[in-house]
């Protein structure tokens, strides 16, 4: 009998889809990345999904965050994006926590419990806390690095930390990892140079609809795939 995740089970089978809807991942971090990393989960079938933001919707979300509407502003991103995975699967168990994570809120959050986490928060001191607490914990993780200020995405890969380049947001990081001892860590990245409008520097970046987007899903595939071991 066809169900909504027919079509993916034609693709991965039916002990992939059950490892799919045993699973719990984290995503921390709700914007114009990780929107579309827990849109792609939810339509693919992953069991229990933690979302973890403490952002509201506001008007320049609208530009590229899928759960970004004139509705949805105001309220709280991950109530948004509940609201949206139950409407798409209403198996999922989905958790909400309306909290920044950061190096001080950390111990909220057990990682054990976790199949895998995906870090698509901007802060380097909470993507660093994120990646410390996953690798101790044993749990599979995936960061996003810089998708402000660009245009083109067909230039995002897939790579390790240490075989990044071009990206500023990935150079920090590689310092920072390499200072911690983290000798490893799947990222998404863009060699794409930051786009720029005049020579003034914004404080917040500029973005697009169909870049953060691409990193999101992108992401999402990765998880999937290492999930089912496809």
């Amino acid at each position: 009998m066809p169900d909504r995740f027919s079509r993916t089970q034609l693709i991965y089978g039916a002990e992939a889809m059950e490892k799919l809807a045993s699973s719990r991942v984290a995503v921390f971090g709700i914007g114009g990345v990780g929107g579309y990393v827990v849109e792609a989960l939810a339509r693919s079938g992953v069991g229990v999904l933690d979302l973890i933001d403490n952002d509201k919707v506001c008007l320049t979300n609208i530009n590229r965050q899928i759960i970004a509407t004139i509705s949805s502003m105001g309220k709280y991103k991950v109530d948004v994006a509940k609201e949206r995975i139950m409407d798409i699967n209403p198996d999922c168990m989905v958790k909400t926590y309306k909290t920044f994570f950061l190096p001080e809120t950390q111990d909220e959050f057990d990682f054990r419990e976790y199949d895998y986490v995906v870090d698509a928060i901007d802060t380097v001191t909470g993507k660093l806390a994120i990646i410390e607490k996953a690798k101790k914990a044993g749990i599979p993780v995936i960061s996003s690095m810089g998708a402000g200020n660009k245009v083109n995405a067909a230039l995002f890969e897939v790579a390790d930390i240490y075989e990044t380049s071009v990206c500023p947001l990935a150079k920090v990081m590689r310092r920072e990892c390499k200072k911690r001892g983290i000798d490893s860590l799947k990222v998404v990245f863009s060699k794409e140079k930051p786009v720029h409008l005049g020579t003034e520097q914004k404080s917040a970046p500029g973005s697009t609809a169909f870049v953060p987007s691409v990193a999101g899903l992108i992401i999402a595939g990765e998880v999937v795939n290492d999930i089912t071991h496809l």
